[in-house]
C-alpha cells in the first residue's frame, strides 16, 4: 500500500479526488432526490409516481449542479450570460440521463410494484446517468476547466 502511495502522482491523485467526490455528491443527490420523493408520496399520496419522481428530480438537480459546479469542475461565476449558459447545457444533458434513471424506476416499479423495486430501479438508472453525465459536462458545460 505504501508503494502505491508514494507512486501516485499529485495529477494521479487529483483524479482520484475528484471521483471520490463525485461518487459522494452522486450518492448525496441520490438521497436528496429519494428523501423529496418520499416526502411528496406522503404528503401528497393520490398520484404519487409521476409527481414524486418529478419534485425529487428538480431537488437532485440543484443540489448536484452546485456541487459539480463547485467541487467538481472548480468553476467560478463569470458572468450573468455565461452562467445562463452552463445551466441550459446542464439540464439539456440532465434531460437524457433523467430519461435514464425514469425508465429504470419504472420499469422496475411495473414489474415488481413495489417501492423498493423502484427506488433500486431509480439508484441503477441515477448510477448509468450520472457517470455519462460527467463526461458530457466536462466536456460541453464546464469545458474542462478544473477537472
Amino acid at each position: 500500500m505504501e508503494k502505491l502511495v508514494q507512486a501516485a502522482s499529485p495529477a494521479e491523485w487529483r483524479r482520484i479526488s475528484i471521483a471520490i467526490r463525485y461518487i459522494a455528491f452522486a450518492v448525496i443527490a441520490t438521497a436528496v432526490n429519494f428523501l423529496a420523493q418520499e416526502m411528496t408520496v406522503q404528503t401528497l399520496p393520490r398520484h404519487p409516481l409521476m409527481l414524486s419522481i418529478l419534485v425529487g428530480t428538480i431537488a437532485g438537480f440543484v443540489v448536484k449542479y452546485v456541487l459539480d459546479k463547485k467541487w467538481i469542475f472548480f468553476d467560478d461565476y463569470r458572468s450573468h450570460r455565461s452562467e445562463a449558459r452552463k445551466v441550459v447545457l446542464y439540464g439539456l444533458f440532465s434531460v437524457l440521463t433523467t430519461a435514464i434513471f425514469w425508465g429504470f424506476e419504472i420499469t422496475f416499479w411495473t414489474i415488481w410494484g413495489t417501492n423498493f423495486a423502484k427506488y433500486a430501479g431509480g439508484a441503477l438508472g441515477l448510477a448509468i446517468g450520472y457517470v455519462s453525465k460527467y463526461a458530457l459536462d466536462r466536456r460541453f458545460v464546464f469545458r474542462g476547466e478544473g477537472a
